[in-house]
């Protein structure tokens, strides 16, 4: 039984898995602690691409710490509770890992906490590393690598840190891999969205968020034709609405991302349309409308919606 587990967030991404196994790595080899990188979810096809290229195996899938028997938990990736373990509140987090907004957290006890603006929580494990004079075994290069690739959308979006471009060929070099080909070969493997039904396309890479008492869910699916998918937009809308009303979200925004040209279409259903209106100042027309240059959930999407949701 492991002293820690550690774990990106819900429906993880590429970033997620990648920064959970890298930082229970360096726990175990640089701090001397029993950590186990477990996931809140089975990984999506570019986490599963990413999995096999480096000959990793997947991460076991875990619903309650409780239920592991570990009372001691490490974040990566995610701090909002309502992204997390079913039973966070209940367990003791140890240390948190990440590079998004820190909300509605707090803990009864001092934490680790190591929060930076910087393009992906993978970005600060490799730095960790290097911080505390570990050798990263390929493997573990190539996972950190894919996780700012697939966060950054191979350095082309605005998330991307000063510091970003340096990691990607240091961690590229380590891996034994070509940053550009490598790195668009990976996204493209997470663009295959025709296997998917419509309640997992929505399901892929979805957060909730808690906007002014309202419970917001913000998805984003990568693909290289955004007509394909708006061509199911009536068995999405269905498979949204369900969602809502199985879950309870006031809102739900679908950001469909156009990972070659840089631009997204937003589908939007629920309580507050004028409120997704004015984020972006634009129309919805038949509940969707043209964000040119957005590619960004985190920097693009969520802060535009949480000032228009408090104004």
């Amino acid at each position: 039984m492991s002293q820690f587990l550690v774990f990106g967030h819900q429906n993880p991404d590429t970033d997620a898995i990648a920064s959970s196994y890298g930082w229970a790595y360096l726990e175990r080899t640089a701090f001397g602690r029993d950590a186990e990188a477990v996931a809140l979810g089975t990984p999506n096809e570019e986490t599963v691409f990413v999995l096999d290229y480096f000959g990793v195996e997947a991460l076991r899938v875990v619903e309650s710490a409780k239920a592991e028997g570990v009372d001691k938990v490490i974040l990566t990736d995610h701090n909002e509770f309502q992204q997390s373990i079913s039973d966070i509140r209940e367990v003791e987090i140890a240390a948190v890992i990440d590079h998004h907004r820190v909300a509605n957290f707090e803990t009864a006890n001092p934490l680790y906490m190591r929060v930076e603006p910087v393009g992906s929580a993978s970005s600060i494990v490799y730095r960790a590393f290097k911080e505390n004079n570990v050798e990263v075994p390929k493997e573990v290069a190539g996972l950190l690598l894919s996780g700012l690739i697939s966060d950054t959308l191979l350095l082309k979006s605005p998330t991307t840190h000063e510091t970003d471009p340096q990691v990607a060929k240091e961690l590229a070099e380590i891996a034994g891999v070509n940053l550009e080909e490598y790195g668009l070969a990976m996204l493209k493997a997470g663009t295959n969205l025709s296997s998917k039904s419509a309640e997992e396309l929505i399901d892929i890479d979805a957060k909730s968020f808690e906007l002014n008492g309202n419970n917001v869910r913000v998805a984003q699916v990568n693909t290289v034709d955004i007509d394909e998918v708006l061509d199911r937009q009536a068995e999405i809308e269905e498979a949204i609405r369900a969602s809502q009303e199985a879950n309870g979200y006031s809102d739900f925004v679908l950001m469909i991302t156009d990972i070659l040209n840089s631009n997204s279409e937003i589908l939007a259903l629920g309580a507050n349309r004028d409120k997704v209106e004015a984020a972006f100042n634009f129309k919805l027309e038949n509940n969707h409308a043209f964000l040119e240059g957005a590619v960004s959930r985190k920097k693009q999407v969520v802060p535009q919606l949480t000032e228009s949701f408090n104004g």
